[in-house]
């Protein structure tokens, strides 16, 4: 009785230590939790646009040396786009470092990438000065991260029934009729789900009631009749054209609306009239073009378990093969990181985009962009053997029955609507039903976003880890004559992407690096060299000798991946020179050197 008692006192004082944040000690031993956030978050629940951005209120408020979170527009309907700004400035002025860009939610009904977003922001200050590569991540680089892009449409999915909400607000005529979004979705039962609709005609119908699982319709067979035909969405025909649902809210794609390879709407559905027609486009543009510093984007979309990249259409051409080397190695890794994700190009292993953001950040703008699309249908059953069973048509969990097993089990049945009776007003006595809530599908469930969250945001930051960062590497003054002097140094860009891409260097997009020499010294000759004790010359050191101004060189294909250069200078004078390298997205480092 006695052992009982000291048992249930000890239990006591750990939980009362634990109560008031004092570590816990029992019997010798230190016990500890967590260190307490600053900042509570949820990630299991899906926020509206106006809950995004409290949220990210309240951590700009509690992080404001390192945050600053503004409006770079609003959308058609007047919401406000906002970026958070993450920038160290006691390491380095934000445009003097490489920028990592981070959006989502382009597509109104995809949004957990808004989500991923904002857990990025949120790891990266509770954890600042705890971990150390998540610190060194924020004092060396600059993040711009937008969790929505499309406010509009992520609201009016947060708030509506979820029909036609991958697309902006903007007004189109859909059915070309010369009236404007006139006959959208009608949620007749007020349940807050766009359904299916089918009426029992017994003998006379094309489709059946599965016999595998009630729930499912599936078409009857050739030379075969069944009991229902369905009648499409839940709605009416609200401008008496016949036609049921056909000009909804918007009606186009936001992503493809940028002008690199922009097709008119009759090649590229959705396109709009012209480049940048849409508000919330030309400002994220706005955006782009005012930071030169970005050197990586993350597009977030769902679903499908996709690692992206460009070309987005085969006329594009494939990227350079040192390009691809650099996406190559990023993805990869990517796939090792994200389980059931695949690392495939858009056109060849997606479908053909025109006018999309990727292509136009690539190749308008010389940024690595990938694009992933969170969510794959693999991760509901996720071991091995699961995975064979999902194959199997015999099994429980098969790819027709598996997600109602899930939905039964796991999440208790309540996100599939079951066929109901109901009075429709042009149809007389139907069901109504057979459908999953707008939730479901290409979300993923609550319980498994955090993981979602993690897994992305630490993909991206393996992204933003292998930006291009220059340093100086060795260096050495010689003397060689009278005043005359031979100078050796080093540049070295350590990491995965190069400071210009070949693709961003074969459209001119981006500022060529410059290195620059100051002091009391006159250049004689400046070249590449690939060894400093043979001194032979590189094959571009044509790319030097045809500058007139050896103080100021320009680099125009900049400084690949993984790669050291060593610059060999032959000048005259005395004392000090400084040497820098400046690149717009790998940075700008120097060295001091005394000619002596």
């Amino acid at each position: 009785m006695m052992t009982k008692r000291l048992s249930l006192l000890a239990s006591s004082v750990l939980l009362l230590l634990a109560m008031i944040g004092l570590p816990q000690v029992l019997n010798g031993q230190t016990y500890a939790s967590d260190p307490a956030f600053k900042v509570k978050l949820d990630f299991n629940r899906w926020h509206d646009v106006h809950e995004l951005y409290d949220d990210m209120a309240r951590l700009e408020k509690a992080f404001p040396e390192f945050l600053e979170m503004e409006s770079i527009g609003k959308s058609y309907n007047g919401l406000d786009i906002m970026v958070m700004k993450i920038n160290n400035p006691k390491t380095g002025k934000e445009l003097s470092k490489a920028a990592m860009y981070i959006d989502a939610n382009i597509h109104g009904n995809e949004i957990q990438g808004g989500e991923v977003c904002l857990y990025t922001i949120w790891y990266l200050m509770e954890n600042y000065g705890r971990i150390e590569k998540v610190t060194r991540l924020v004092d060396e680089r600059v993040f711009y991260i937008f969790p929505v892009v499309n406010p509009d449409g992520r609201q009016y999915f947060m708030e509506g029934t979820g029909g036609g909400s991958r697309t902006g607000h903007v007004p189109v005529d859909s059915d070309n009729d010369g009236l404007y979004e006139e006959d959208g979705p009608n949620d007749l039962n007020g349940n807050g789900v766009i359904e299916q609709i089918r009426k029992y005609v017994p003998g006379e119908g094309n489709y059946r009631i599965s016999r595998v699982d009630p729930r499912i319709m599936e078409p009857v067979p050739f030379g075969e009749t069944g009991d229902y035909i369905l009648l499409g969405s839940e709605g009416i025909d609200d401008d008496s054209d016949g036609k049921v649902n056909e000009d909804g809210p918007g009606s186009y794609d936001p992503n493809r609306n940028w002008p690199i390879d922009w097709q008119p709407n009759y090649i590229q559905g959705g396109a709009m009239e012209y480049p940048f027609q849409l508000p919330e486009t030309r400002a994220v543009n706005d955006f782009l073009v005012a930071h030169p510093n970005i050197a990586g984007a993350q597009a977030y979309h769902n679903s499908g378990g996709m690692i992206l990249r460009g070309p987005c259409a085969e006329e594009s051409g494939e990227y350079p093969s040192s390009d691809v080397r650099a996406y190559d190695e990023l993805g990869k890794n990517g796939e090792r990181m994200l389980p059931f994700y695949r690392y495939i190009v858009i056109w060849s292993g997606l479908y053909t985009v025109h006018g999309g953001f990727v292509d136009w950040t690539s190749d308008g703008l010389g940024i690595m962009t990938f694009s992933n699309e969170l969510w794959s249908g693999s991760q509901y059953y996720t071991s091995p053997d699961l995975q064979k069973q999902t194959q199997d048509p015999n099994s429980p969990i098969s790819r027709s029955t598996g997600s109602f097993f899930f939905d039964d089990h796991l999440e208790f049945g309540d996100e599939y609507v079951d066929w109901k009776e109901f009075d429709h007003p042009d149809y007389g006595m139907v069901e109504m039903g057979g459908r999953w809530k707008k939730m479901r599908g290409r979300l993923p469930p609550r319980f498994m976003n955090e993981e979602l969250c993690h897994r992305n945001m630490a993909f991206t930051l393996y992204q933003a880890d292998e930006m291009p960062k220059m340093e100086i590497g060795e260096t050495s003054v010689k003397k060689i004559g009278k005043n005359t002097y031979q100078i050796w140094i080093d540049f070295t860009n350590p990491k995965v992407a190069p400071t210009i891409t070949e693709r961003a260097a074969g459209n001119n997009v981006v500022r060529p690096d410059l290195i620059t020499l100051d002091g009391k010294a006159d250049i004689i000759s400046a070249s590449w060299i690939t060894s400093k004790q043979t001194q032979k010359y590189t094959n571009e050191v044509t790319n030097l000798i045809d500058q007139k101004q050896l103080d100021r060189l320009l680099i125009r294909n900049g400084n690949p991946g993984k790669t050291t250069r060593t610059l060999q200078y032959l000048v005259k004078g005395s004392g000090k020179v400084k040497i820098s390298y400046d690149s717009v997205k790998g940075g700008v480092v120097s060295a001091e050197l005394t000619l002596k």
